[in-house]
């Protein structure tokens, strides 16, 4: 990702964000979440299984099989909380928080969808850009460039995967297109940069999360 293209819409600072804010859902860790990804059926008994049952992708196997930031634990919680349940989220947690109110205005959003960037989407962002984006987000909130990523990446509605094909309108008030299936693959693309989904249909108690394997720098 070349950020210096970036300035134009919101700075370097605002492709380091994206990165950070959106990592999400999925992560680096163990490798055998659910015998399910992809697997759209639901004929499962173990609750954790049960949970991540509509789940699809490969990157569904990273997620923790058990505890509060399993499958069955996010399904739980409201979004801003299965994420700082869950040990991958760490810096999505950071980001949040940063900007006053925001993790309780997410959990107490009636429904969402969030395109989350996993952890390697993030990798190629300088630490210093990182953390500038982060104090410009506790120093400014609502007002500040983080927020404005992290509304490009969220949806005001909360869509399953037989729903979220299509233009969707961001809380940011920009359009991302979502393509494909479960099956076939799905992609989301806000005409600068498409992501793959990696791991898709995750739910937590107001949201369900999609977690890609990109960044999405086009907001304005």
């Amino acid at each position: 990702m070349k950020f210096q293209n970036l300035r134009r819409n919101a700075g370097i600072a605002t492709a380091a964000l994206a990165l950070s804010v959106t990592l999400a859902a999925c992560g680096e860790d163990e490798p055998n979440a659910s015998d399910n990804s992809g697997d759209t059926s639901s004929d499962t008994t173990d609750a954790a299984e049960g949970a991540g049952a509509q789940t699809f992708g490969d990157g569904c196997a990273s997620v923790p099989t058990s505890g509060a930031g399993s499958f069955d634990g996010m399904v739980k919680d409201p979004v801003a909380t299965a994420a700082s349940n869950n040990p991958l989220l760490k810096t999505l947690v950071a980001a949040v928080t940063s900007i006053d109110g925001l993790a309780d205005t997410l959990n107490g959003a009636e429904a969402l969808t969030v395109f989350a960037p996993f952890e390697g989407a993030f990798a190629e962002i300088p630490e210093a850009d990182l953390n500038g984006l982060v104090m410009e987000g506790q120093e400014k909130g609502q007002d500040s460039t983080l927020y404005k990523i992290l509304a490009h990446h969220v949806i005001g509605a909360n869509l399953d995967q037989d729903a979220i094909a299509g233009k969707q309108d961001t809380l940011v008030g920009d359009k991302l297109t979502i393509k494909g299936d479960a099956e076939s693959g799905m992609t989301v693309s806000d005409g600068t940069v498409t992501a793959n989904v990696i791991c898709g249909n995750v739910p937590t108690a107001n949201a369900t999360v999609y977690v890609i394997d990109k960044v999405l720098t086009g907001v304005k």
